[in-house]
């Protein structure tokens, strides 16, 4: 294997998912300000909005999305601008 490839910052780092609270712990170089405590382990954490165990695809949840609504809100909102 190659010697010094790797940055220096290159070290396991602290990921949760904010919406399940889900953390998971990978290698990264991402800079964090905060870290956290498992295990007696510190970690830097990242804070996530979505990730693997959130995501609609990967959890087979998908969200129903009203398009006949939408049209109709866009219609009536510009409804007033016609010629």
């Amino acid at each position: 294997m190659r010697t010094d490839i790797h940055p220096e910052n290159y070290r396991l780092v602290a990921f949760k998912d904010m919406s399940n609270e889900d953390v998971f712990i990978t290698k990264s170089t991402v800079d964090s300000k905060e870290t956290i405590d498992l295990d007696g382990v510190e970690y830097p954490l990242v804070k996530l909005e979505i990730s693997r165990t959130s995501h609609p695809y990967y959890t087979g949840k998908s969200k129903l999305v009203d398009t006949a609504g939408r049209i109709d809100k866009f219609k009536n909102k510009y409804s007033k601008f016609k010629k």
